[in-house]
């Protein structure tokens, strides 16, 4: 009578078991395969853009502050604080005023200094190579100034002065201011002067 061995319960065992933990080895790789497709595509992904912002309109005259001060009123109740802002604006095309705006807000200062400058706007008269046609000098307050024409030489002039001929657009000239006025309002206001002399002439 043949006894039953174990070897092929045993064997039998270990080779349904084989193939249960190779399946579920398979049946994790596909699923960390897909959530990385996910991901990639997720991450791969363009953001939305949205309407394109519409270009801001260029100013129809360039402006620079030539100076900014907190000034102080004594009044009844106390102190009252406020700034005062002096601005140079033109079109480098011959046109240029300096303008001055008082106001308790920065930005409120600015927006009456330009509107000041405005108002005083003056027209410059020069030729096609944008130079002036002759010396001027005047004096305007403490300050002193002088503008001559020196062609080939750029524009050579310092504080306020520049400012005033360089938004005016006037080139090859040389400016001296004479005085020792440090004063930027009134050397601006004393070229703006000096240039009402050539329009005169």
């Amino acid at each position: 009578m043949e006894q039953p061995t174990a070897a092929p319960a045993s064997e039998g065992n270990t080779s349904t078991d084989a193939p249960a933990a190779k399946g579920s080895g398979r049946e994790d790789r596909p699923a960390r395969g897909r959530s990385r497709e996910r991901g990639d595509r997720g991450g791969n992904r363009r953001p939305r853009r949205g309407p394109r912002r519409e270009e801001r309109a260029r100013p129809e005259y360039d402006q620079k502050i030539i100076s900014i001060r907190r000034v102080t009123r004594v009044m009844a109740g106390g102190r009252r604080f406020s700034f005062s802002v002096a601005m140079v604006i033109g079109d480098k095309k011959g046109k240029v005023g300096v303008g001055i705006g008082k106001a308790g807000d920065t930005q409120l200062a600015i927006e009456k200094a330009m509107r000041n400058a405005k108002k005083n706007m003056i027209t410059v008269p020069m030729n096609k190579h944008s130079q002036i046609a002759h010396d001027v000098h005047t004096k305007y307050a403490s300050s002193e100034v002088m503008i001559m024409p020196a062609p080939g030489r750029g524009l050579v002039a310092g504080s306020s002065v520049r400012t005033v001929l360089e938004l005016a657009g006037v080139k090859d000239v040389t400016a001296k201011i004479f005085s020792r006025s440090k004063n930027k309002l009134n050397n601006a206001r004393a070229a703006v002067e000096a240039l009402k002399q050539l329009q005169a002439n």
